[in-house]
């Protein structure tokens, strides 16, 4: 049985991603998902869409809201479009999507299956039942509206969903692996993310094993009048909170609904290590990067971030907002998206990824080594600048680097 992962607390936002961002998001996106592929296989990079904290900070990276539902719906489309084209060379096939696209996930699945190979029936069945399990087997007061299942040449799948609540303004995303599963009635989700809301009623826990089997029962031998009955009879016993069988709570990512970046979002210790290996010793020790045109220390900043989403560690995602100071984000926080630094990450992760392809691993292995430095610098850097100020900086010199956002490119001062 697999493990869940943690939940989420995330705001319900509207609109949507202009195309200059999305663009460049799925240019991006499929990169990232080359060089994971290539360092570490298909399987981790499932692993990694199950992770709801990863998922997260990937989304922050790319310059979406960095702690809104939105990442989930952009971050799935720039996946489709990105690895698309890839799709041949890498074995991934991303299904699905938003409204009515989600409904032909189970038409995609048996299109790919009889071109590579898997069992498109059968994952076409285990589509709709993950949708069946997150919408009537979980009444938690979540509506779906969202649908993804990101599936491998030889059949292992990962499947991301979402529901709103649009009274509460709220979302609650559902991640789940293929990797361990056993049925999908017990404990199936890698990961439920979403804010509390009251008593859920959850029949895919192990202990609801006793309460499926009696409303099979029940549906067997009652009338539904009588079933209506006996509900209404002892509606106040069915609402009482329960005491004992709580479930084990889990590790709890909080998604705040203020817009800004603020210096409690961010783990400072990290961020002056991902700064100090770019700014102090990025000149000395990635001279393949450096060597770059137009490749300069915010430039390297940038590809600290996102070295660190290709190889960090599950724990080292819990504060996502630090992910959008690689490229800030479309609604101005924690600041107008730097167009020509996101544009030179692009292009120096892909030409290391092409290289690393042709043997040529140099480059690869100095984003690599980037990220591994940040973390040891991490532990040595004492003083530094604060979040605030950094935010406040790359704000004031935002035109130099092309600032643009949803309100259009930013002026000089």
């Amino acid at each position: 049985m697999i493990n869940k992962t943690g939940i989420a607390h995330l705001p319900l936002h509207y609109g949507r991603v202009p195309l200059w961002l999305s663009q460049r998001m799925s240019q991006l996106g499929g990169i990232i998902s080359k060089a994971i592929i290539y360092h570490y296989g298909r399987d981790e990079f499932l692993r990694r869409l199950a992770n709801p904290f990863w998922f997260q900070s990937f989304g922050a990276v790319m310059g979406m809201d960095w702690h809104s539902s939105g990442i989930t719906t952009s971050v799935l489309g720039a996946l489709k479009r990105g690895l698309m084209p890839l799709s041949k060379e890498l074995g991934v096939h991303v299904c699905g999507g938003r409204g009515k696209y989600s409904r032909n996930t189970p038409h995609e699945l048996i299109r790919i299956g009889s071109q590579v190979g898997f069992n498109g029936e059968e994952l076409a069945q285990s589509s709709r039942l993950i949708a069946k399990v997150d919408s009537a087997a979980i009444q938690d007061g979540f509506s779906l509206y969202l649908h993804g299942f990101i599936v491998t040449d030889n059949g292992k799948w990962a499947v991301i969903q979402q529901g709103m609540n649009t009274l509460n303004k709220q979302a609650r995303r559902y991640h789940w692996l293929s990797e361990g599963l056993e049925n999908f009635i017990e404990s199936p989700h890698a990961a439920i993310e979403g804010r509390s809301q009251g008593n859920i009623i959850n029949l895919t826990d192990q202990k609801a094993h006793l309460s499926r089997s009696i409303q099979i029962e029940i549906l067997k031998k009652l009338s539904p009048e009588r079933i209506v009955a006996e509900v209404t009879k002892h509606e106040r016993h069915f609402l009482k909170p329960s005491i004992k069988g709580k479930q084990t709570l889990l590790p709890c990512l909080e998604m705040p609904t203020h817009h800004d970046v603020r210096a409690k979002d961010v783990s400072s210790r990290r961020l002056l290590g991902n700064i100090a290996a770019a700014i102090d010793r990025g000149p000395s020790d990635f001279s393949e990067l450096l060597l770059t045109p137009n490749v300069g220390p915010r430039t390297i900043f940038a590809l600290a971030l996102v070295a660190e989403v290709i190889h960090g560690a599950p724990f080292r995602f819990s504060d996502p907002a630090r992910f959008s100071l690689a490229h800030g984000g479309k609604d101005r926080h924690p600041f107008p998206v730097p167009i020509k630094v996101y544009d030179e990450t692009i292009r120096v992760l892909k030409t290391a990824v092409q290289l690393a392809q042709l043997g040529k691993s140099e480059k690869l292995d100095a984003i690599k080594r980037l990220d591994k430095q940040a973390r040891e610098l991490e532990n040595q850097v004492i003083r530094g600048p604060a979040t605030e100020d950094i935010i406040a900086h790359e704000k004031n010199v935002s035109a130099l680097y092309g600032g643009r956002s949803i309100f259009g490119f930013e002026k000089e001062n």
